[in-house]
């Protein structure tokens, strides 16, 4: 678990340019993985400090410059409203690339599979024992014979043909290369309910089958539908009670961006309309207010502005199609957090 120095260690590092494994270092932890992260951009946000480049995606063996967040350029930024743009998603809130089938795990988790030696009895026994409902018969890495499903060799035995392994096969399989469109692929999994894929050096990699088509878009739809729902009841429970001057406060500036409504509102302007703790003195006095008025006597508000940061931050990681589904430790923390909302409203 990252442990954080206290808030006035932190801000004494601004202006210093040290290596990043350094600055983890004084963060207590070695490793950027999603929990020590979000952390660590939490509490340099807390005292209005960021990294240049960000901490979190720089090399292993970059410096990190510890500077005043609103002299970071949006690109750099790691969290909060300077990353998101107009329609209020992240500026890179699309994928940066194409959703490729080899994105999906068990493409590339290897292949179990028998050869064309082997007798029939050994693939029925292999899928009997693993519970598969298809499997390979590869001569090596490379030659593909076919594949045995129970379907295949179920109308092997309604046939009169000699009962062996080559009868029992799927001759001419569904086949994909790791690069190719994940999107495109769908109307073949669906169909066959599997998908052989061959990786870029033609060797057989993994199947994807639709049962992991299904617990992939699990792990990936349900945070966005939480994230949605977290965003609607704040709005519901914030609009109630804190006035549109608040608002304006923490709005951006622009032409058009200015509205003093809870609904035009980005997700890091919650953030700023309770947290007492951050660095804008006019905001700070302003968030005591709004706390106030929401008369949430018996809720923390340390822990529900620390909370509500967290998902920030994994709102900013989920916007950019992180490829990773969340850590376990993320959602709970979302789960969590939209039980507590659900409470409130």
């Amino acid at each position: 678990m990252t442990t954080l120095p206290p808030d006035e260690e932190i801000l004494a590092l601004k202006g210093r340019k040290i290596p990043v494994t350094e600055f983890l270092t004084f963060f207590n932890t070695r490793v950027r993985d999603d929990p020590s992260s979000l952390l660590i951009a939490q509490a340099l946000e807390n005292v209005g400090l960021s990294t240049v480049p960000h901490f979190a995606n720089c090399g292993r063996t970059a410096d990190v410059h510890i500077v005043a967040q609103e002299s970071v350029p949006a690109a750099e930024s790691g969290s909060g409203d300077e990353e998101e743009a107009d329609d209020g998603l992240s500026v890179v809130a699309l994928p940066q690339h194409a959703v490729r089938i080899g994105d999906i795990p068990a493409a590339t988790q290897g292949i179990a599979s028998v050869t064309s030696r082997h007798l029939l009895a050994d693939a029925i026994h292999l899928m009997q024992a693993m519970n598969y409902s298809q499997l390979p018969v590869l001569d090596d890495h490379y030659t593909l014979r076919g594949v045995v499903t129970w379907q295949s060799a179920t109308q092997m035995y309604g046939t009169s043909v000699d009962k062996v392994l080559l009868n029992a096969m799927v001759d001419d399989p569904p086949v994909a290369e790791a690069h190719q469109d994940f999107f495109s692929l769908l109307p073949l999994i669906s169909e066959y309910g599997y998908l052989l894929i061959r990786g870029n050096d033609g060797r057989f990699t993994g199947i994807v089958t639709t049962a992991d088509i299904t617990e992939r878009f699990a792990a990936t739809a349900w945070p966005f539908f939480v994230v949605g729902e977290i965003e609607f009841r704040l709005r519901k429970c914030l609009g109630a009670k804190i006035g549109s001057d608040a608002i304006l406060a923490v709005q951006r500036t622009g032409p058009g961006k200015k509205s003093g409504l809870i609904t035009d509102l980005m997700f890091g302007g919650y953030v700023k309309l309770l947290n007492g703790d951050q660095h804008h003195p006019a905001l700070r006095t302003q968030a005591d207010e709004n706390w106030r008025c929401l008369g949430w006597s018996w809720v923390s508000r340390s822990q529900f502005v620390q909370q509500l940061g967290r998902v920030q931050q994994i709102r900013n990681k989920i916007a950019h199609f992180d490829p990773e589904p969340l850590s376990p430790s993320l959602s709970d923390d979302l789960r969590q957090f939209v039980g507590l909302l659900r409470q409130l409203t």
